[in-house]
């Protein structure tokens, strides 16, 4: 191994691509996104290229936009994730999966189950994406007719995330014994009954699967709000964000690892990966023309609909020519406070007009890394040395003309360079990431500490640990808890 500091790559896969043109360009797939085979052809590429892991966001609504928007967008149709994912496992052995599951529109137990179930279909490969859920349609889909306050959604997911990884340790390690002779299947003593009861969830427990064989599945988290930071500072093992330049993912990075070690958590234990599109070519300038060329396929219907989603508001009343009326001018929203600050920022620094923000957000507006394997390499090292990211999440320009240049000619450069692996060092994405697998809270056994270091809930300390405990609001002491749940198994 590399004595200098290594990069992890993630791949963003659903949609294949963030760019609103990617399924017009020429040579691209435009049923990448809802094919099966080119899919595995896809993650099977990845994992030869030692990707960390394949990662797949969600929506729980077709995307709010006027339908002439709408019919232009390649993200109408797409998988389910835990679908997809558990199909795509066993045409993989060492890649990660990472799912997007959301804890403002699901229950705990099903979240709990469905990670558990992927992990041990994996071997050990499943990652959860923690999100509360930005777009307000979502909430016509379950029953309400108008979306949770983003602080009730926040206040939720944290308490959320203490019941699923508690329902994660409902069973120790060893509790299937599985003896044939004396017929014990499962031993009671080894059986945790969770008894939740908390300001927005109640939940009983035990879950009804093994422990996963992480211990826990990697969680990753994706706010950069205010809330959405601490709770990546208190509970994520990986942050998929999105700072527009090094030095707002350098203030990023210090901004949430410096709260991870506030929390009682070791900082090497979250890493940074801040979303990039890669465009890479021969030269810098085919490069250029490779990404005039595919922004040249948004549609304005596209573009002002993208930015309308970003400012979680309708931008087509503002005029075209126009600049961005100014924050305190635009309607209030209860939609994605980050990409509404995003959009103002880039408004404000660049002197945008409406029709140039458009442009802008119908293609991809965010982090884009354009040039040569060398030229981009040279920048991506540049954001390790600095400390603004631990690695990235790659968002493909097209498809699969956009995924080959980076496994081909990148990654090779990269591995040249000594900053990315040549070949898996363990079979878990826990060990792709250089992470503890957590102790048992309610199981401690010595054989799952590692350096001893993990005597933690959190992968943190051991305050950190009694303090989790207390979040889970369980009934009585943990001695009297694993009493209640011997006595109700």
């Amino acid at each position: 191994m590399s004595s200098k500091k290594q990069l992890h790559l993630t791949a963003f896969m659903r949609p294949v691509s963030l760019h609103t043109g990617a399924w017009r360009y020429p040579g691209s797939y435009p049923d990448a996104n809802f094919n099966l085979k080119h899919l595995m052809s896809f993650i099977q590429a990845l994992e030869a290229a030692k990707f960390d892991a394949f990662f797949m966001a969600d929506h729980l609504a077709v995307l709010n936009m006027p339908v002439e928007a709408l019919k232009r967008s390649h993200t109408v149709t797409s998988f389910e994730p835990f679908t997809l994912l558990s199909a795509l496992s066993q045409v993989t052995s060492r890649i990660g999966l990472a799912a997007t599951a959301s804890t403002t529109y699901d229950e705990p137990y099903h979240i709990a189950r469905r990670f558990a179930s992927l992990d041990h279909l994996s071997d050990g490969r499943a990652a959860w994406n923690i999100v509360t859920t930005g777009n307000p349609e979502s909430s016509k889909n379950f029953g309400l007719d108008e979306h949770v306050q983003h602080s009730e959604r926040y206040k939720r997911a944290r308490e959320f995330y203490d019941v699923v990884t508690g329902l994660w340790d409902s069973f120790a390690d060893d509790a299937f014994v599985r003896d044939a002779e004396t017929g014990v299947y499962v031993d009671p003593e080894k059986i945790h009954t969770l008894n939740h009861k908390g300001d927005d969830l109640k939940v009983k427990g035990p879950l009804n699967i093994a422990r996963p064989v992480q211990g826990w599945p990697v969680i990753v988290q994706a706010g950069q709000s205010e809330p959405g930071r601490q709770l990546a500072a208190e509970t994520a093992e990986a942050v998929f964000c999105s700072p527009k330049d090094i030095d707002a993912g350098q203030a990023l990075y210090a901004d949430i690892k410096g709260r991870a070690k506030a929390a009682g958590r070791n900082p090497e234990h979250i890493k940074i990966l801040p979303a990039a599109m890669i465009l890479v070519a021969d030269t810098v300038e085919e490069a250029q023309q490779k990404r005039l060329k595919l922004d040249s396929l948004v549609h304005y219907d596209s573009a002002i609909s993208s930015l309308s989603i970003s400012l979680g508001t309708d931008a087509s009343k503002f005029d075209p020519d126009g600049s961005l009326p100014s924050e305190d001018e635009l309607p209030a929203t209860n939609a994605s406070h980050t990409s509404r600050a995003s959009v103002i920022a880039l408004a404000k620094s660049e002197g945008l007009t409406v029709r140039q923000l458009a442009g802008r957000y119908g293609g991809y507006a965010g982090l884009a890394f354009v040039g040569t394997a060398e030229s981009i390499a040279d920048e991506m090292e540049r954001w390790l040395d600095a400390d603004a990211a631990d690695g990235f999440t790659v968002t493909f320009p097209f498809l699969p003309e956009g995924l080959e240049a980076v496994t081909q000619k990148l990654v090779p450069e990269l591995q040249r360079r000594g900053v990315f692996r040549t070949e898996y060092e363990g079979s878990t994405l826990r060990e792709h990431l250089g992470l503890p697998r957590p102790v048992n809270r309610f199981f401690e056994n010595a054989e799952h500490a590692q350096n001893g270091e993990l005597k933690t809930v959190t992968n943190g300390n051991v305050k950190s640990a009694n303090n989790a405990k207390r979040k889970l609001k369980s009934e009585g002491s943990i001695q009297e808890s694993r009493r209640s749940s011997r006595r109700r198994v």
